[in-house]
């Protein structure tokens, strides 16, 4: 699979620093009273390689962050998306920023639905916050991984300066209400 080299700042299964990448990554997408601003990271575990990576708005068609990442897989294979599961690694983990959607206002298919139609590729997504309820109301998009079988890892602000950059992910939504990281598990670096 054509990729990235291994992340050379970030040793295997330091997952705090991969959710970084993926914040850096949220800080390029251009803030819109629309949406919020997310990162993904797609990584192969077993060889700490970066496969793709995106953020919202980053590709046309009003694109979230997990799904540039899948287009960007797809489109180094020549394939559709539908059918990067047979190509990605099995030891495949996704990092977001923010919990997948498992409603799109733009009627666009959900994150939760492209993870869960890649043959079991992605097993482990560590997440950043829950959705906050701006858009769509409750976001069930954890539970819908978790029903399925995919672990859906959230994050502990550990004062790693996450609140700072969820703040920026919220850009123009400040009016909204605060945003809160989960604190249901703490990540380990193994």
């Amino acid at each position: 699979m054509a990729s990235s080299p291994p992340h050379p700042a970030t040793p295997p299964g330091d997952h705090a620093g991969y959710m970084s990448h993926a914040l850096q990554q949220a800080r390029l997408s251009p803030p819109k009273p629309t949406n919020f601003r997310v990162g993904a990271v797609l990584l192969d575990a077993d060889t700490n390689t970066i496969l793709a990576t995106g953020y919202t708005g980053e590709l046309p068609g009003n694109t979230h962050a997990e799904q540039c990442c899948f287009m960007k897989v797809a489109a180094q294979h020549n394939i559709p998306e539908e059918e990067i599961g047979s190509v990605l690694p099995r030891n495949t983990m996704l990092y977001t920023t923010m919990e997948p959607c498992d409603e799109r206002l733009s009627g666009n298919r959900t994150c939760v639905e492209r993870i869960l139609g890649l043959d079991g590729a992605i097993k482990v997504v560590y997440v950043g916050v829950l959705e906050p309820e701006t858009f769509i109301g409750q976001n069930r998009g954890r539970r819908k991984l978790e029903d399925k079988g995919v672990e859906a890892m959230s994050w502990v602000n550990d004062g790693s300066g996450l609140d700072r950059v969820l703040r920026h992910a919220a850009g123009l939504h400040s009016a909204s209400g605060p945003i809160y990281p989960c604190l249901a598990v703490r990540l380990s670096n193994t």
